[in-house]
């Protein structure tokens, strides 16, 4: 079954809205009962299914990566410039139920109109899997089967909800049947979170118990028993995190979950990308990274950047589990350094997700039970225990997975911008290969790079995204980004490594910390810790090996209490200022990004509202508040 789109129906679904949905396609020629008369138009309805996964990455509204620059990890080069974009609005906390820049945005690329996209996906999920059944005959292509496609159904309806659940929270009911016209909406219950979460585990699970299901697909983007394992290890442990349990205890679940669910995925070949593929252009690169360990981060640089043979028996890339089939475009020019055009920069890393970088000895740099001692973290709180780091030569002897992703004042790159450049600029900027000088790249005559508050070009922070550019992609040679990774095994020992300390596992969480870090050449993290000890480090393992991934958002939120907020992450994200002293040294100071607080810090924009008009239409129906607190 090839994942092309024909016409089929367009199903707008709003629960509270009890849409009527015609029983003819947009033609008005085919009905739906003629669609599910024959096996090949019903393979079109479910490739159809499909229409709602999110491309995610950098193709959030007008190039940005949106969860990342809207968390601690980074800061949106437009968000002042064009402060009524996403990032901006969020920043100036310029949001409301009726108007939110995360849902009352154009649909660009899957990202935005979440209650609605994700809605129409489960509606017509359940409809498909309420009539696959009872379709006559058997699939002519090989390998397919209507258990497989229901497989498939079972399998994308789980997502759609866990989506739902990751940006509403349990304002949701649960639909095993599509709903009818004459359905009384009157009795519409709202599910709790662990219950919307057992539903997607069931889901996953009714798929996985289909042997027509593959655990890899040769076919480009079809989902596989392998995504199962990992939706189920996400929502189980988002489910007994401290914002969504209810006040109950669901570790010891999602320990058992996660480690069924990472021991599965291992025994049919997901295993971690450890081995540098492409040396011709990774190998070549490795002197850029600017460390010993430089062969670990060119290793984690390429499973990051290079266009890996996932749909094949046995791949290069074992590590990835699920990418959608939308790429990421030209990023070198919208997300990084800039180029010929001097077009923007993007996403900024911030001072905040650079401090979270160990040092090579495997040393915090800062304190974790205590990061830093002031509101607005201009004075960090080091690690006594660490006596490699330097304040004055701060890039120096760090994790390598610090320099595959993010590019600093030193740094070299390969390739070529198409622009004129200057030997000298007080600004940070990365230098090219053979040139340890900073430089200024110009336009026109006019700057385009550097530290700068408003230039699109130039860096918020002092620090330019790297994680997902291809090390000779620029203006004289527009490699675009690959395409973005949704789940990989990465996420899921994390997830189990979290599970197992909050359950009192704390050998086995130590040994899963230890895996992700030995696959960068980073020691072992001590063996004698105490739980909340290693609760940090497991913690900040994650924010180091998936930053910029869209985890840091999500995470933070699930890790407060209810009624708790991000003062102490998202309030205020600092810069670093950079000053090339006389003697060619230089001299580094800590700023803010800008001098206001980022106002999405609040205990309200842990969730995103229910759309206004949707939460009314509820109440109204159910006689019950639909709405997530403060909106």
């Amino acid at each position: 079954m090839k994942l092309k789109y024909i016409l089929i129906i367009s199903w707008i679904f709003l629960i509270s809205s009890c849409a009527d949905v015609l029983n003819v396609a947009p033609d008005g020629k085919t009905t739906l009962d003629e669609i599910f008369s024959n096996s090949e138009d019903a393979a079109a309805y479910l490739n159809s299914c499909y229409n709602y996964v999110p491309t995610k990455g950098v193709r959030y509204f007008f190039w940005s990566r949106g969860p990342v620059e809207w968390s601690d990890e980074a800061w949106d080069t437009d968000a002042e410039a064009e402060s009524w974009i996403m990032s901006g609005r969020m920043y100036n906390g310029d949001a409301s139920a009726s108007n939110h820049p995360i849902t009352n945005i154009s649909d660009e690329a899957g990202n935005g109109n979440y209650w609605d996209r994700y809605w129409t996906g489960i509606r017509k999920c359940s409809y498909f899997l309420s009539r696959i059944d009872n379709v006559p005959g058997n699939p002519t292509s090989s390998g397919e089967s209507h258990a497989r496609w229901r497989a498939e159904a079972h399998l994308l309806r789980a997502y759609y909800y866990s989506e739902l659940l990751k940006w509403f929270g349990a304002q949701l009911p649960i639909e095993r049947e599509p709903y009818s016209l004459t359905a009384d909406f009157s009795t519409l219950e709202k599910a709790s979170y662990y219950e919307v979460v057992k539903f997607i585990i069931e889901d996953c699970d009714a798929a996985l118990a289909i042997t027509d299901l593959p655990w890899r697909s040769t076919e480009p983007f079809r989902v596989t028993k392998a995504l199962a394992e990992a939706i189920k290890s996400r929502m189980i442990l988002f489910a007994a995190s401290p914002l969504n349990n209810g006040g109950q205890n669901y570790w010891d679940e999602a320990y058992q979950i996660n480690k069924t669910s990472l021991a599965n995925l291992r025994s049919h070949g997901y295993e971690l990308y450890t081995k540098l593929n492409n040396s011709s252009t990774y190998q070549s690169d490795v002197s850029y990274f600017g460390t010993d360990n430089n062969r670990y981060a060119a290793i984690y640089n390429e499973f990051f950047t290079n266009h890996a043979d996932l749909f094949t028996p046995n791949p290069i890339d074992k590590e990835t589990i699920y990418v959608w089939r939308e790429g990421q475009g030209n990023i070198w020019n919208i997300d990084g350094i800039g180029a010929q055009d001097g077009y923007k920069s993007g996403t900024c890393p911030s001072q905040e997700l650079v401090d979270s970088y160990e040092t090579i000895d495997g040393q915090p740099v800062l304190d974790l039970a205590n990061p830093y001692l002031d509101e607005k973290h201009l004075q960090p709180n080091y690690n006594k225990n660490n006596v490699l780091y330097d304040p004055q030569n701060p890039y120096a002897n760090r994790d390598p997975r610090f320099y595959a992703s993010i590019y600093y004042n030193g740094s070299k790159r390969k390739a070529f911008w198409g622009f004129g450049e200057v030997p000298e600029s007080v600004e940070n900027y990365p230098a090219p290969a053979g040139n340890r000088t900073r430089i200024i790249a110009t336009w026109n005559g006019e700057p385009q790079t550097g530290i700068h508050r408003t230039r699109r070009a130039g860096t918020r922070t002092g620090y330019y995204e790297r994680k997902f550019l291809h090390p000779n992609s620029g203006g004289d040679n527009p490699i675009s980004g690959i395409n973005f990774k949704l789940f990989r095994l990465g996420e899921v020992i994390l997830n189990f490594a979290e599970a197992a300390v909050e359950s009192g596992h704390l050998e086995e969480a130590t040994a899963a910390v230890n895996e992700i870090r030995a696959r960068v050449g980073m020691p072992s993290i001590p063996d004698n810790l105490s739980k909340d000890e290693l609760r940090l480090r497991v913690r900040q393992e994650r924010r180091v090996e998936l930053a910029m991934e869209e985890d840091r958002y999500f995470s933070v939120r699930r890790w407060c209490q209810p009624d708790g907020d991000l003062s102490k992450t998202d309030k205020w994200i600092t810069a670093m200022e950079i000053t090339r002293n006389t003697d060619g040294t230089y001299s580094y100071q800590r700023r803010l990004v800008r001098e206001t607080e980022r106002a999405c810090y609040t205990n309200k924009f842990l969730w995103v509202p229910v759309p206004q008009a949707e939460a009314d239409r509820l109440r109204a129906i159910t006689g019950k508040n639909w709405q997530n607190p403060g909106w």
